[in-house]
Parts: structure tokens; C-alpha cells; sequence
């Protein structure tokens, strides 16, 4: 069983932000939502959790496997997208400095290549093969992996055989928990993005 979270909620969130690989860390909020789940989690067996590098995934894994006694293991593979010249930026920012570049990514999410960053392919080849490892290091295992919105959301299109378009069909909210399990000809999703009851 694969327990699949998002970080909890980051600093300034409301800002609405292009974060991509910029470290920035949880808010107090973003600690209380990794704490529910953590409390959540804390019934069921933990074998390993994993985390991007990134210091919100990290944290919030440190989070997540303290009632387990594990130690989390930072996956760089596992990172968001890195959104290039955008990261910082807002959706209206962006809009107003490219906006031919911004109705091209509303039109072809899942390949545009964000302007000096990478595309949601590009996601899928660094990200999917550090999934696979993790997975295959531990068959049988019950293992959580804590990464990003985009990261997650590629993951579960990659996992479900479902074109990278679809993208953002897969909710991700900050400290939500969807869970994968193994099936016979692939994978199965049993939960989506369910959020942290705080």
C-alpha cells in the first residue's frame, strides 16, 4: 500500500504562487495538517516514509513518521516541477508578462515546458523511476510518500495509465492523503485527496 500525501499548506499560501522548487517552508497551519494526519496514520502499519528534498515535503514527513518511530529518506527525484522564470510568480503575474505563453500552458497542461523549467513528461521521467525503486525496494511494504501537487498528480496519471491531459483532474490539497495499491495488472486507487480533519 502506497499512502500518497501532499505537504501541508506553506507560508504566504494565499498569495496563490508558483512555488515549484523554491524552498519554502510549512505554516502553522501546514504543521496542524501533517499532525492529522499523522494522528490518522498513526492506525495503520508504516514500513517507510519517503519525502522530496525540498524542506515543506521533508518536514511534513518528519511529521508523518514520528508516531511510526521512522526516520523519513529525502528523494530529490520526488521534487515539484521546477517552473523556471514563473516560480515566484502568480497565475494574473504571469498572465501579464507572457500572455502568450500563459494561454499556451492553460491550453496544453499536460506538455507545456514551463519557460526555462520543466514539462509535466519531464516530471513524469525524473519522478516515476524514483517511484518505482522505492516501490520495488519495498514489495509488500506499506510505504508513504510525501511530495508535491504536480509531483503526486503525475504520479497517480502515470500509475493509472491516464494521459498526462488529464493532470489536473486529481484534486491535491495541502496535507492530503490519496492511497495506491498494487493489483494484479497495475495499480488501483483507493483513496483521493482526502484532507486533514483539523
Amino acid at each position: 500500500m502506497i499512502y500518497l500525501l501532499r505537504h501541508g499548506e506553506v507560508t504566504a499560501a494565499q498569495t496563490r504562487r508558483f512555488i515549484g522548487h523554491l524552498d519554502v517552508p510549512l505554516s502553522a497551519r501546514g504543521e496542524a495538517e501533517c499532525a492529522a494526519q499523522a494522528r490518522r496514520l498513526a492506525l495503520v502499519r508504516l514500513d517507510a516514509v519517503f519525502t522530496s528534498d525540498l524542506s515543506r515535503a521533508r518536514r511534513s514527513g518528519e511529521i508523518i513518521a514520528a508516531p511510526h518511530g521512522l526516520a523519513p529518506v529525502a528523494v530529490p527525484a520526488l521534487r515539484e516541477m521546477a517552473m523556471g522564470r514563473w516560480d515566484g510568480l502568480t497565475a494574473e503575474e504571469i498572465r501579464a508578462r507572457e500572455p502568450d505563453a500563459f494561454v499556451d500552458w492553460m491550453a496544453r497542461v499536460g506538455e507545456f515546458p514551463f519557460p526555462e523549467g520543466e514539462s509535466v513528461p519531464d516530471l513524469v521521467a525524473r519522478a516515476w523511476p524514483a517511484f518505482e525503486a522505492i516501490v520495488a525496494a519495498h514489495a509488500g511494504a506499506c510505504i508513504a510518500i510525501v511530495a508535491h501537487g504536480g509531483t503526486n498528480r503525475a504520479l497517480l496519471c502515470r500509475a493509472l495509465g491516464l494521459p498526462l491531459g488529464r493532470l489536473l483532474s486529481f484534486g491535491q490539497d495541502y496535507g492530503a492523503l490519496s492511497v495506491l495499491e498494487r493489483a494484479a495488472d497495475g495499480w488501483a486507487l483507493r483513496r483521493l485527496n482526502e484532507r486533514p480533519v483539523l
